[in-house]
Order: C-alpha cells, then structure tokens, then sequence
C-alpha cells in the first residue's frame, strides 16, 4: 500500500481517536445536545458514540477493515454533527459562524471517509 494511502487514513483517523476518546470519558455539554434532538439516554447515547469513535479511528488508522471502518465512522459523525453544529439554531453572529465551521469541517471529515468507504484498492475484499 502507497505510503500516501497509510498517511491519509491516519491522518483522518486522528480526530476520531483524540476526540471519541474525550467523548466517552466525559461527555459534558455533549450530553444536553443529544438530549435536545431527542436522543434517549443522552449520556450512555454520547459515551457509546465517542467510544465506537475512537474505535473506528484507531481501526482505520491501523487499516484493520478500513473501508468498514469508514462506514461506521461517516454514519456516527451524522447525529454529532446535527446535535453538535445545529448552526442555523443561532442567533448569535459568532456562535453562527463558529457552528457553520464545524458543520462544515464534518462534511468534509464524511467526504473523506466515503472515499475511503468506497476504494476497492487497499480495503475489504468483495464477496462475490
């Protein structure tokens, strides 16, 4: 494997690893924001994200079923990012702009992560 391909999945891995982490550990804030979109049992519901975060990341980081590991990660960065980023919610010029930049640092985090979801090279072998 190209060492650009290892570098990239690292690279996108990172955040996932360092951020799930403090998630699952201590979910702060992150608990209200999950509460407020209706999530029952926001705090097992955040600590349970965080963890499959972290994992995801370092399974991708390592190339352990990288393109599974791509699914999974796109589909729980979804619910983060519509309870975390909700930017069109806020009044507040600032909060707005700063919320409208995560929003969109997350799409392109799951743009990223289809790509690698969707590589034949280097991943999963189809079943035929």
């Amino acid at each position: 494997m190209p060492i650009a391909r290892r570098l990239s999945r690292v690279l996108l891995a990172a955040p996932f690893v360092v951020l799930g982490y403090e998630a699952a550990a201590e979910p702060g804030g992150r608990v209200d924001l999950a509460a407020g979109i209706g999530i029952p049992n926001p705090e097992a519901a955040v600590r349970l994200n965080g963890a499959a975060m972290t994992a995801g990341g370092v399974a991708l980081g390592l190339g352990v079923l990288p393109r599974s590991a791509a699914t999974g990660l796109a589909v729980s960065l979804v619910p983060t990012t519509l309870a975390g980023h909700a930017f069109w919610k806020h009044e507040d010029p600032a909060t707005r702009k700063t919320n409208r930049i995560q929003f969109l640092k997350n799409l392109g985090l799951i743009g990223g992560l289809v790509a690698v979801a969707a590589a034949t090279e280097g991943g999963e072998r189809r079943r035929r």
